[in-house]
């Protein structure tokens, strides 16, 4: 745990107490708070008192009597759009400043004890629309592989708060998603990185320049050593030019894979599945990722150039990176191959719940058994029509399985309804050289709680095929 710093004798009220929350009182406590809490449920309610939390309803005015110094909430509860949680609302007509664990963190991370270490901890933390997760992961990974401390935390595995105090010398890499972005007090990451961005999570944000003004929030509040932005979206570009005093400017990391980037001060880009790195004009490496299995396609090599840009700005070697590459074996449900049987490979891409995240698996493979379905989002899988000649057969499964075989039109499919009835087709009717491809295109609430079993249920199944 990370005590938070400056809250000793005041009194902060928390919002929301899921997994984020109990350890962000936890850690208000540790450094000497007195905290008050709420939650919208009340058995989460019950759970938190039952561990002692003094509980306060932040939403009427008799919960305001006490002093109150400051509001922390947990980022999934609304503070501008579409409309305030009314906690918030309360502490915004107060006057009463409103923050998250995220800006806790960062303002408590440093300490004292600081003074004795070699080398300062550092923190990179990485943003964007699509494959923070990914990156994020890969960082953690390369880091360790190449021997440097490293935690891992934030949108991924660990709270912030819940993280251990830093070691000499450690790294600790953050997922950041917008809502946690947008709110934070203190952003102040020695590497930002910022992978893509498309529409998402519009009605949170007031639009799309509300959500790109979250992102951005990483980069313009703290003034990071070195930022990585991917520069394939005019909101890339627009963010590296703001960030960089002149295309030279080393500070910043533009990475692509739409270009190549030969022509600023440090760039890397993937072109070809050839990752290379630029430094003014000239190239100093070059690794081959068609044949690293955890990072398949376009989109993975993205977050291999993100993470190769990041972990170099913290001093990490090129052959130490090429090597954790060949032994990272991806994200759970995410374009995950679970594994090869005679010669056919089957890959877990549970985490595509919708049209756009399944078209960069169907682009990074070939002769493709899809196994897609489950509660389809509006519009179902026609815009994925161009991408149907790389389908050998589709086996669809769930609430849209017909609805998506009139989308297939003349591709050979077969409505099947269950997740073992399809794996058991296509492994009966795969050839080597195929690959299994469950990315499913449609929300799992139909057949499974959460993307997450759907995709444990699917290599469960192949697992018993061996």
């Amino acid at each position: 745990m990370i005590p938070v710093q400056g809250v000793t004798g005041q009194t902060i009220a928390v919002l929301g107490l899921g997994r984020s929350g109990r350890a962000t009182a936890a850690a208000l406590v540790a450094g000497g708070a007195d905290v008050v809490a709420w939650d919208d449920s009340a058995d989460t309610r019950a759970a938190a008192e039952a561990e002692g939390l003094a509980l306060v309803d932040l939403t009427r005015d008799r919960g305001w009597e006490q002093r109150i110094d400051a509001l922390v909430t947990s980022p999934g509860i609304p503070h501008l759009y579409p409309a305030p949680h009314p906690a918030i609302a309360q502490a915004c007509a107060r006057g009463v400043p409103v923050d998250n664990d995220i800006g806790l963190f960062f303002r408590s991370f440093a300490t004292s004890g600081w003074e004795e270490f070699d080398t300062p901890p550092r923190v990179i933390c990485v943003t964007g629309s699509n494959g923070k997760s990914t990156t994020t992961a890969l960082i953690h990974h390369i880091l360790t592989e190449a021997g440097r401390r490293s935690q891992m935390g934030g949108n991924i595995g660990t709270g912030v708060l819940s993280l251990d105090p830093p070691q000499d010398g450690e790294v600790v890499v953050l997922e950041l998603s917008s809502y946690q972005t947008d709110l934070a007090r203190a952003l102040t990451p020695d590497v930002a990185v910022f992978t893509n961005l498309s529409p998402d999570h519009l009605d949170r944000h007031g639009g799309m320049g509300g959500y790109f003004a979250a992102k951005r929030r990483l980069f313009s509040e703290g003034g990071p050593d070195r930022c990585v932005i991917g520069v394939d979206e005019a909101e890339g570009r627009y963010l590296a030019g703001q960030m960089a005093q002149s295309p030279q400017d080393d500070r910043v990391i533009r990475i692509s894979v739409d270009e190549k980037l030969e022509r600023f001060g440090w760039s890397v880009f993937a072109r070809k599945g050839f990752l290379s790195e630029y430094r003014k004009g000239r190239q100093v490496a070059s690794i081959d990722l068609r044949g690293v299995r955890g990072l398949p396609g376009a989109h993975n090599h993205q977050n291999a150039c993100a993470a190769y840009a990041a972990t170099r700005a913290v001093g990490v070697a090129p052959r130490e990176i090429e090597a954790a590459f060949a032994s990272f074996a991806g994200l759970p449900h995410r374009s995950q191959t679970v594994a090869e049987i005679g010669g056919v490979a089957f890959v877990n891409d549970s985490k595509a719940t919708n049209a756009d995240a399944a078209e960069k698996a169907l682009l990074a493979f070939d002769n493709i058994r899809w196994i897609a379905g489950g509660m389809g989002k509006e519009g179902g899988i026609a815009a994925l029509a161009p991408l149907f000649s790389r389908v050998k057969k589709a086996y669809l499964i769930g609430h849209s399985a017909r609805d998506f075989a009139l989308q297939l039109s003349g591709t050979p499919h077969e409505v099947v309804d269950t997740m073992d009835a399809a794996v058991a087709r296509a492994a009966a009717e795969a050839e080597p050289g195929d690959t299994v491809l469950l990315t499913p295109a449609a929300a799992s609430f139909d057949q499974y709680p959460n993307f997450e079993k759907r995709g444990e249920h699917f290599a469960a199944l192949v697992a018993a095929l061996k």
